[in-house]
């Protein structure tokens, strides 16, 4: 990417986190309160805030619900010029899921991000997964990026968004990672989930992540 485009998005970047301080202020709620209500730690929205909706598009979509703004308008602002109330898109209704609407939310998909301390931020990576029982399952390479030590604490979070409609669901999880080395169980769990990862590579460690808190968000069009 050239500089001029490089400069052209951070600049919108800059603008979204600007519509989302403004109209979080005007509801009268803090940082960490949107944080909390869209499901993250106030660190993690910080990110989100500095990076752009490409980083986490899930993470804005709940953020626009809990604004109580479409993604569209979130992302480029109101398309009235005097900015009727109701006058743009159509704005999201934002329900939260029960743990286990949670759980089978997270069975319906194979793609999503594994969240993992870093510094000065968290680092987020795709991996395919699968669900056993109240865990995530992944492989990963050995001494790859998103092979954390056991005992880590890391968030997981998988979501299916219709940016077009404003629809979509979101789920997050909190847990301590697991580097999974016994031989039998990296045998059975080879034969029991024998997809391959869609990255390729060397990808043979197995990585449980035992969620110690899981939540779900509904988004629907209104």
């Amino acid at each position: 990417m050239n500089s001029h485009a490089d400069a052209a998005q951070q600049s919108q970047t800059e603008d979204l986190a600007r519509r989302i301080g403004q109209r979080r202020v005007q509801l009268g709620m803090s940082e960490n309160a949107l944080a909390v209500q869209s499901g993250m730690a106030p660190r993690y929205l910080q990110e989100l805030l500095s990076q752009g909706p490409g980083f986490d598009p899930g993470g804005f979509m709940r953020i626009a619900a809990v604004l109580g703004m479409s993604y569209q308008e979130m992302l480029e602002g109101r398309s009235d010029p005097r900015g009727v109330p109701g006058a743009g898109a159509t704005h999201p209704v934002l329900t939260h899921l029960s743990e286990a609407e949670s759980w089978d939310m997270l069975r319906t998909h194979e793609v999503g991000h594994i969240a993992l301390p870093g510094d000065p931020a968290p680092v987020v990576l795709p991996v395919n997964y699968v669900v056993e029982a109240h865990s995530v399952l992944y492989r990963t390479e050995p001494q790859g990026p998103a092979a954390p030590a056991s005992g880590a604490e890391v968030s997981f979070q998988a979501d299916r968004i219709d940016e077009r409609l404003s629809e979509g669901w979101s789920v997050l999880l909190t847990g301590t990672a697991e580097r999974i080395d016994d031989p039998g169980t990296e045998q059975r769990l080879d034969e029991q989930y024998p997809a391959q990862p869609w990255a390729g590579g060397d990808r043979r460690q197995w990585i449980r992540v035992e969620a110690a808190e899981i939540t779900g968000r509904r988004i629907t069009g209104m």
